[in-house]
């Protein structure tokens, strides 16, 4: 509020519509009160399009998406606000209203989101979180919370589960002196143990727990994990699944009662004819703009690489597309010419033999002119050829090569129903940093959540990724 009070103030100050009156109501309305009623106006907005949900706090990329949106919402209510009163405020003034309260907005999150990262490293604005599965399941989640400090989620205590061969039910699990000697090498503390029990909720809630976690054993749409989940909930506590990439929580249900039978349907709607028309005219009208927007670069990059070994400017190779479809890419030349068959020898040198992405620091095979263009992703630049031909989107899953996709498992495959990218996921966050395993994890899941809005903030993502050279090598 105090952030679109002070921008609106200023705004209207310097645009000297300060003297504000009401022509159907007839009655003079003070500029405070209008700032006041319109702040109100901002936060429902902002409220109603989730920007104070605890989760939200921490990602700035998902925060300044529903910022924008919720700003756009409140432009909307404002207008028909001026509109029933019948207040003449001018449209310049009402957007830059909104443009400056959203950019102070932005500013005032931002330090507040690096104050709370900064204080979850040190263990405090997380949440007291109980560990529900067999002990191999907990086991696999606390190390994944180990690692993913942003969740924001404090394990306190475990509760190992199995289920009765007998009647199918949930069954409490006794915990052995290695599981605990497990879970202090991965915490670096002891954890606590919960029994499962019938008063599991309100024994939760007294040890101080907010959230509880399930890994596995109670598996969804069951009568185990539905009962369980009520009672939790009843006590007013957070539910959080570790589920597949591919999990269908996400796509679009519609539940059907026919005849006393209750269907329940699923789909994606941005594989929809009119999304991928969409994303096609996208993908076309970006590559036309970066191929002559770069060109001043480019060329003398061809120069370059010429003069410099006598080389072919080009480096094409075989990828793998959409739907398991072979096509030629084209990149700048950034390595010596028989780089391929230094490969092999390479990969078993670094350990990366049989790994999906190879990659290693200082690679030999690299020249001086490809160490320049690698760094800020200039090699990359022909692929818009690639798109225009239609083997590439603008934005998807880094493009594989054959023996990669022989060794995809069944979940890693999903990546091939769409078609591989100039930039994604994997580009904007982290690149060669990353693990294997959370390389796959985001190229998966951008088969399920692609909207042609987040492929916009992908390419806003992909400039800072490429400026600050993360993981660039």
């Amino acid at each position: 509020m105090l952030s679109f009070i002070l921008a609106a103030v200023v705004v209207l100050m310097t645009q000297s519509e300060i003297n504000l009156y009401s022509s159907c109501f007839h009655f003079h309305i003070n500029l405070w009160a209008y700032v006041v009623v319109c702040a109100l106006v901002w936060v429902f907005c902002l409220h109603s399009v989730g920007v104070y949900h605890r989760h939200v706090m921490g990602d700035g990329c998902q925060l300044n998406v529903l910022l924008f949106k919720g700003a756009v919402f409140a432009g909307l209510m404002i207008c028909a606000f001026e509109f029933i009163l019948n207040i003449y405020v001018s449209l310049l003034s009402t957007v830059l209203e909104l443009l400056c309260a959203l950019l102070v907005t932005m500013v005032v999150r931002l330090a507040v989101r690096q104050f709370v990262l900064f204080k979850r490293k040190r263990g405090t604005y997380s949440y007291g979180t109980v560990v529900v599965g067999s002990l191999e399941g907990i086991e696999h989640a606390l190390q994944f919370l180990s690692r993913k400090s942003q969740l924001n989620y404090h394990a306190i205590a475990v509760c190992p589960i199995g289920l009765d061969a007998q009647t199918g039910y949930v069954k409490a699990v006794d915990v052995t002196a290695e599981f605990k000697q497990r879970i202090r090498e991965i915490c670096g503390r002891d954890i606590a143990t919960l029994p499962y029990c019938k008063n599991f909720a309100e024994r939760a809630v007294s040890m101080g727990v907010q959230t509880v976690m399930v890994t596995d054993v109670m598996h969804r749409f069951s009568d185990n994990f539905n009962t369980f989940v009520l009672d939790v909930e009843a006590m007013n506590l957070e539910v959080a699944l570790i589920t597949s990439a591919v999990d269908v929580s996400g796509h679009e249900t519609n539940i059907r009662v026919i005849q006393g039978s209750t269907v329940m349907t699923i789909s994606l709607p941005q594989y929809s004819p009119w999304a991928m028309f969409k994303k096609r005219v996208f993908d076309i009208v970006v590559s036309l703009v970066a191929l002559v927007g770069t060109a001043i670069i480019t060329i003398p990059v061809a120069i370059a690489i010429k003069v410099t070994d006598r080389g072919p400017i080009f480096y094409t190779q075989t990828r793998v597309g959409r739907r398991g479809k072979p096509f030629k890419m084209i990149k700048f030349r950034s390595m010596v010419v028989n780089a391929d068959k230094m490969k092999a020898e390479l990969a078993e040198e670094s350990g990366q033999k049989g790994r999906f992405i190879f990659k290693m620091k200082n690679d030999p095979r690299i020249t001086p002119v490809g160490k320049f263009i690698r760094k800020f992703s200039i090699d990359e630049f022909p692929q818009f050829l690639n798109v225009l031909r239609g083997d590439m989107s603008v934005v998807g899953p880094r493009p594989p090569l054959p023996e990669e996709v022989a060794q995809y498992n069944q979940t890693y495959a999903t990546r091939m129903l769409v078609k591989p990218g100039i930039t994604g996921p994997w580009q904007v966050s982290g690149r060669s940093n990353l693990s294997e395993e959370e390389s796959e994890a985001l190229d998966v899941t951008y088969v399920q959540n692609w909207s042609m809005l987040g492929d916009v903030v992908l390419l806003f993502r992909t400039v800072g990724a490429v400026l600050t050279h993360k993981g660039a090598y």
